[in-house]
This record gives C-alpha cells, structure tokens and sequence, in this order.
C-alpha cells in the first residue's frame, strides 16, 4: 500500500509546478503586452494620419491642381508644392445694364446697354494653404473666398438714339461698355457667391475625405480672421 501511493505523492508537486510555469508564463505575455501597447497604439495612430495625410493631398490636387503643406501633429509631412494662383470653386451668370441719357440745347441722345458677364468666386492660394492633422481634428487653413473675376460673355445694344445735334460719339460707346464689368463685379460682390464657395470646398472635401474627425476650414485674410 504504501509503494502504490508513493507515485501520487510525487505527481503532485510535479503538477503544481507545472501549473506554475504555465501561469508565471501567461503573466510574462500579458504584462509584455501591456508594455508595448503604448508603442503599438502610436504606430498605428500615426499610420492613420498619414493616411489621412495622403487622402487630403489626393483631393487637393484633385481640386486645386497643388499640393498643401501638410503637418502631422505638428511634424511637416509634406511641403506644399509651387500654387496655383487661383482656386475656382463657382461660377455664376451676372447680368447688368447701364443707359446715357444726355440732353443738349434740346436735342437728347441716348445708349442703354445689356451686359451679360460669368462672375468667378474662388481662393486666392498666393495667400496660403495648409493643412494640419490631428488625432481629435484635421484644420485646413487659407484665404476667405472672394470674387476672382468676372467675364463677359455678350453685350447686346437696347437703344442707340442720337439727336439731331447732339450726336453720340465713340467715347460715348467706350465709356458705356467699361461701365458694364464695373457694374457686374459689383452686382457679384454683393450676392453670397463667395460664402457659397466656401461652403462648396467644404463639402468636396467631405465628400473625398471620409474620417471620423472633423474636417474644420479655417478662413482667413486681411479684413477678417476666424
């Protein structure tokens, strides 16, 4: 009897050694683990807004012909490349008329001109461009929106009258036609062509840049800042 009970008495301590080793060695994995997941986390939070990094330079220069400067929590990622001058997001039709009336000893001359213009509202890039991307946010930062241009694209003659002695000249005709641009990039100025345009780049750059921080354009120049 005591032969035959001397095996149990030495299994189990081989038992609990072995018990030992398996939970000192899942202790040894866990706490390396724990260890390096900071290191872990970092690698793979950066590889993401480098991602994102590129994403944004696909859809600049997709939109805008140009590479951004591009940081990366503070580290330049990318530089920005040589601009474009201009950024043109929207374009609308303008229309404005303009009419001399002149009267003379009594005799009365008269030009009324319709003017049919595309106003072109935009970013002026000489200003600046770049990009900045954290964890909690990506910021792109440049000029507010403005009127880039106005173009004519037909002028049509509503009346062209001339009195008897007071006949209209060709300076007449040329001081009219300069009034019609004048007026158009007024009339431009004053619709919300521009607020528009920058609502317009936001969206087209949501619509590229799909991520779950949030995309903030921050506007600025010389008159205002935000």
């Amino acid at each position: 009897m005591s032969k035959s009970g001397t095996p149990h008495r030495v299994a189990w301590p081989i038992a609990l050694i072995v018990v030992a080793l398996v939970i000192a060695t899942t202790i040894v994995v866990v706490f390396l683990r724990l260890e390096s997941w900071p290191a872990r986390t970092a690698r793979q939070s950066t590889a993401e807004l480098e991602r994102l990094g590129k994403n944004l330079r696909a859809a600049f220069v997709d939109i805008a012909h140009l590479q951004p400067r591009i940081t990366i929590n503070d580290r330049v990622y990318m530089e920005q490349t040589t601009p474009v001058s201009e950024l043109v997001v929207l374009s609308r039709r303008i229309e404005v008329e303009h009419e001399l009336l002149h009267t003379w000893a009594g005799s009365s001359k008269r030009v009324k001109l319709h003017g049919t213009f595309l106003a072109k509202a935009g970013f002026d890039l000489r200003k600046g461009l770049s990009v900045d991307i954290r964890p909690n946010e990506i910021m792109v930062q440049l000029p507010h929106a403005q009127i880039l241009g106005v173009e004519q694209q037909q002028v049509d003659v509503l009346a062209f009258e001339n009195g008897l002695w007071n006949r209209i000249s060709g300076q007449d005709v040329q001081t009219e036609l300069s009034m019609l641009p004048q007026l158009a990039w007024k009339k431009a100025a004053e619709t919300e062509l521009t607020a528009e345009a920058e609502k317009n780049l936001q969206q087209q750059l949501e619509q590229r840049i799909q991520t779950a921080q949030p995309l903030r354009l921050v506007f600025k120049d010389e008159n205002k800042n935000e």
